[in-house]
């Protein structure tokens, strides 16, 4: 249903249909739903996709959902709110600015973490609950505070002059721990004594810290993992000894620094890393044997339920074998317990849960093709299969013993919708059909309690922004979090009349893979007028823009002026199974600008498509792909506005390039043909290139090679540049206003 068909144009109360009250009524409706959606609207407070809860967690007990909401001053800042499961309430716990009197500064490890973790806002940006539910733990400022639920104070637990990092309560709440300095602290907090539990012999080897390769690529933010008894703490200690030191501009408004940072290049030294079991009362470590092999990541890090000791995932290098291993915490001895290998590259996730005591566990593999659980004893012992199918689990979310069932989460309907599901738990050796729990229609995202099979719904569609709700066992709604309906005190009211939502649908392409797409066209298109196409793409692996959701970008704005706005994800991207995400395998930039040259060609057989005018826009890969698209078929793709492109491989990092491309010194000829630089030449069309100029990630370098290797050729284009902003460009309001109305301005000017 369209959101016009869901809003309804008079106000249903005591008047009736045809009075004056309800004539009025229906004409101040009209005027509220009736403006035009700018660029100015979409980067101003409050957010227009409506105030919808993010970090949404239940208290200990489940008498209440703690979340963060941005505020209604500035939906950049996030506040600690509460909702009340028994009177139903929401209520404001912490607002930021009435501690930081409205600025932050970060810490350049800071900084760094949040840009690791896509962490765009600022205020309160996590929190972590006390195992008693009396006490909500926020980092902010710098600083460490305690909300105490009963009365409401806030307690202020640090000052320092450096940021501490990575907080949590830990397990039964008997202490705060926190990272300063690369080492891990400990505050008991009964006695309010902080013990520094790990020292740094030299400056390269730190303690309890994420890695950059870990935070940035395996999905791992913290270096640091408590048994539940709170009497050990795994750690990871890394020496950065062994990479390259290299330079990076970070140039801002007034200053030019050139920074020296071990940055691990492609083909280059990783860090070495160590994985010890720290005895929380004396301190004493005892070290795990990794095995010979140093050149190695280490994925992920689970104790088990009795305390005993930990599953660690280790991973070769070339990313094709991870092994899992049990840890002793008393001796740091071994035993493996099961191992993966790959065909392309192993894909890591956090599908781990322990069942019947630990003596069983559950795990996701994608060893038919597809991610699908399987069940094991903890020895290593396959029990059996329990999803199949040419379709993909993406998150084990729930055990519910007792009723001998799992509740993870996928796509087994579409590869445009993502779905709870239930499955029976079974020793049978025989695989169930999964029963869908949530409604079609659009994409959800879950989270369940540590107990129990009520859960957290995060819903949105097309013509749904974000909804949040607590929903039961069979998907029925318990009540509403957030509701954000689309009634006359939505922000995003006044713009629904012309809001346009996109189609969908799918075409065979040169693979004979089904490819989908997602297309925005242009309100009350006029017969026989041919529009103008932007293609807004992504294109690499481990991504999925396709997808029935609510799309808060600036595809609205475009199509409401007149353009088609079409999104292909092409062979290389996620859920839909191993072969066709490896499809791009050791030559990037190949498979992925044939299926988009494919979807420009599926076009231009509708008699609306302007097969001449057709332009291209993306990010970071789809930036690159941006280039790839724009040399490598330049009778297509005649503008382009390219983001933060990575142009040589050479110069991104160890983990994600070698992943795909393997190591430089073993596929030269996939390096050499996945740089942008043997086609460069080609560019025939309007280019814009954007970096910003403190980008930590896609190193300015990558820009700078490109504007030379176009001048040196007398190739003409356009460039932008942004003084202190990194990866990830628009850092507050009024850049990010900037970086649109550039955007759609070089197309209205080209295009």
């Amino acid at each position: 249903m369209s959101l016009l068909h869901t809003v309804l144009p008079f106000i249903v109360g005591s008047c009736l249909l045809g009075s004056p009250a309800a004539l009025a009524a229906e004409k101040s409706s009209s005027m509220k739903s009736s403006q035009k959606l700018t660029i100015e609207r979409i980067t101003s407070s409050p957010a227009l996709e409506g105030s919808s809860p993010r970090s949404v967690k239940f208290s200990p007990d489940g008498s209440r959902v703690t979340f963060l909401r941005p505020s209604a001053a500035d939906y950049k800042v996030l506040d600690l709110w509460e909702y009340n499961l028994k009177d139903q309430e929401a209520r404001l716990l912490v607002e930021s600015t009435s501690i930081t009197g409205g600025e932050e500064e970060l810490s350049q490890v800071e900084r760094a973490r949040r840009e690791r973790m896509r962490i765009s806002n600022s205020g309160i940006v996590s929190y972590s609950w006390s195992e008693d539910g009396a006490k909500l733990l926020f980092p902010l400022g710098g600083d460490l505070y305690q909300y105490e639920l009963e009365g409401g104070a806030v307690n202020r637990l640090t000052n320092s002059a450096e940021y501490e990092t990575d907080s949590r309560f830990s397990p039964q709440g008997s202490y705060v721990s926190y990272i300063l300095d690369h080492n891990i602290h400990v505050v008991d907090v009964k006695a309010g004594k902080d013990r520094v539990m790990t020292t740094s012999p030299t400056p390269t080897i730190k303690n309890g810290s994420a890695e950059f390769i870990a935070m940035e690529e395996m999905d791992r933010d913290t270096g640091y993992w408590w048994s539940e008894d709170e009497k050990s703490i795994a750690f990871i200690q890394f020496d950065e000894a062994p990479v390259e030191i290299g330079q990076r501009y970070e140039i801002d408004r007034t200053s030019f620094k050139v920074l020296e940072e071990r940055y691990p290049r492609a083909g280059t030294n990783n860090v070495t890393v160590k994985l010890g079991i720290m005895t929380v009362a004396t301190g004493d470590v005892t070290w795990v044997d990794l095995g010979d092999d140093q050149d190695i990541y280490l994925a992920r890090v689970n104790w088990v339920p009795d305390n005993s000791g930990v599953f660690f995932q280790r991973l070769n290098r070339d990313q094709t074998t991870l092994d899992v291993i049990f840890a002793d915490a008393a001796t740091g001895k071994t035993r493996p317990v099961l191992t993966e290998k790959a065909k392309y590259w192993i894909n890591l996730h956090d599908n781990l849960d322990f069942i019947k005591d630990g003596k069983e566990f559950l795990w996701t593999s994608e060893r038919s093709g597809f991610s699908h659980l399987y069940h094991y004893k903890t020895d290593g012992t396959l029990i059996g299969q329990l999803t199949d199918g040419d379709w993909v689990v993406t998150g084990l979310k729930q055990v519910d013993e007792t009723a001998g069932m799992v509740y993870f989460d996928g796509h087994a309907d579409t590869p445009l919708e993502r779905h709870l599901y239930r499955t029976s738990l079974t020793t049978a050796h025989k695989v169930t059909e999964p029963q869908r729990i949530t409604a079609s229609g659009g994409s959800h995202g879950v989270k369940f309690p540590d107990e129990g099979t009520d859960y957290i719904d995060y819903y949105s569609d097309p013509s749904t922004p974000s909804q949040v709700s607590i929903r039961n066992q069979n998907g029925e709604l318990l009540t509403w979090v957030d509701e954000n309906k689309l009634d006359e005190n939505h922000p995003y009211f006044p713009y629904l009349k012309d809001h346009i939502t996109p189609e969908f649908g799918k075409f065979t392409g040169p693979s004979g893979d089904d490819l989908y797409y997602r297309m925005y066209k242009p309100a009350n298109m006029e017969k026989g007028k041919k529009y103008p196409v932007i293609f807004s793409l992504y294109g690499g692996p481990h991504a999925q823009l396709v997808r029935r959701s609510w799309d808060k970008s600036l595809h609205q704005i475009l199509a409401q002026s007149g353009y088609i706005v079409f999104t292909l994800d092409n062979r290389g991207s996620n859920y839909r199974g191993v072969e066709f995400e490896g499809a791009l395998y050791h030559e990037m930039g190949k498979v992925e600008v044939e299926d988009q040259v494919a979807g420009a060609a599926f076009l231009k057989k509708f008699d609306f498509v302007d097969g001449d005018r057709i332009g291209v826009h993306g990010h970071s890969y789809g930036g690159y792909m941006t280039l790839m698209t724009m040399f490598k078929a330049p009778e297509v793709f005649k503008v382009g506005v390219s983001g933060a492109p990575v142009t040589e491989w050479r110069l991104y990092d160890t983990n994600y390039t070698e992943r795909y491309l393997g190591h430089p010194d073993k596929n030269k000829d996939g390096y050499d043909k996945s740089s942008v630089f043997p086609y460069a030449q080609n560019l025939k069309g309007k280019l814009l290139l954007v970096h910003g100029m403190a980008d930590d990630n896609v190193l300015f370098n990558n820009s700078t090679m490109l504007l030379d290797e176009l001048q040196k050729n007398a190739i003409q284009f356009d460039f932008m540049a942004y003084p202190g902003q990194t990866h990830r460009l628009g850092s507050d309001n009024m850049r990010q206003r900037h970086l649109m109305h550039l955007i759609k301005r070089y197309f209205d000017d080209h295009l």
